[in-house]
């Protein structure tokens, strides 16, 4: 079981596999990897959620984009199905700023005013595409994930995560508890409010939030977005509608000790257990 006193002897020798049974998180290191990954987002996104496929994504039936390149790949891998590009089964697409270049631009950047994150000086991570096979969308592949980003984190130093969430569906009006919930409950400070570019903005506030009841609007958000504020994440100010993507998109932010903290003393708290 690695711990975070594990992982400082092993910053410089890079990211290392976690894992949990027969599952591992792990980053891609070869374009197969990559391919199997950009293949699985295809299913899940367009054969499953009904997002648009361009004609490029329709032919060669992979969810791919520039930021691919730049980009690295976290990998949910099952070792009782072999290895390479076979074994993928959960994957989460990581850039750091210091891998943009000159002039680079994130992701989220097409959705929200970053500014106030880009401006900053600590460094930062821009997490998306995040997704699992049908078969896997269990406890176990998402701890995975989460458990490879906290080292992640940890190896990099990153200073904060952010990226667009998504809720299924492209009408505000049928999620207006969960958008009115988000807004009143967990929107970011001041500091670290990105906010929906002005052409894109949809207003979060639309319902009376004293109707609403706390655990109804949470039990309707999606896993991804509850284990962001379980890690005491925040949300900006403006959801977006990604009419491709068949998503309304909420941008997401976790400051990174946050998420290393509560990680890695769950964790290190099992092992205790284990051992006591």
């Amino acid at each position: 079981m690695d711990t975070l006193a594990t992982l400082a002897l092993n910053r410089e020798g890079g990211f290392q596999e976690l894992r949990g049974g027969s599952l591992g998180v792990r980053l891609a290191t070869t374009e197969e990897e990559i391919r199997a990954a950009q293949a699985l987002r295809y299913r899940v996104f367009f054969d499953e959620m009904g997002a648009h496929p361009s004609e490029e994504a329709l032919r060669t039936r992979l969810d791919s984009d520039k930021f691919d390149e730049i980009a690295d790949h976290l990998l949910v891998v099952d070792h009782a199905l072999g290895s390479g590009g076979a074994s993928v089964v959960g994957t989460y697409r990581l850039l750091r700023s210091d891998s943009l270049g000159e002039g680079g631009r994130f992701y989220t950047a097409d959705e929200y005013d970053i500014s106030c994150l880009t401006d900053f000086s600590g460094r930062l991570l821009e997490v998306g595409r995040s997704c699992v096979a049908r078969d896997y969308r269990g406890r176990a592949a998402m701890q995975l994930l989460w458990r490879g980003i906290a080292s992640y984190i940890f190896l990099h130093r990153i200073d904060v995560l952010f990226g667009c969430a998504s809720l299924h569906g492209t009408s505000p009006d049928t999620m207006s508890d969960e958008l009115t919930w988000l807004y009143h409950n967990h929107l970011a400070p001041p500091a670290l409010r990105v906010r929906a570019l002005p052409e894109r903005y949809v207003d979060m506030c639309r319902v009376d939030p004293a109707t609403l009841d706390r655990r109804t609007c949470i039990n309707k958000l999606p896993p991804l977005i509850k284990g962001y504020l379980r890690l005491g994440g925040y949300v900006g100010d403006g959801a977006v509608v990604d009419e491709q993507f068949n998503t309304t998109d909420v941008a997401v932010l976790v400051k990174s000790e946050l998420l290393a903290d509560k990680y890695y003393r769950h964790y290190e708290r099992r092992l205790k257990d284990a051992l006591d």
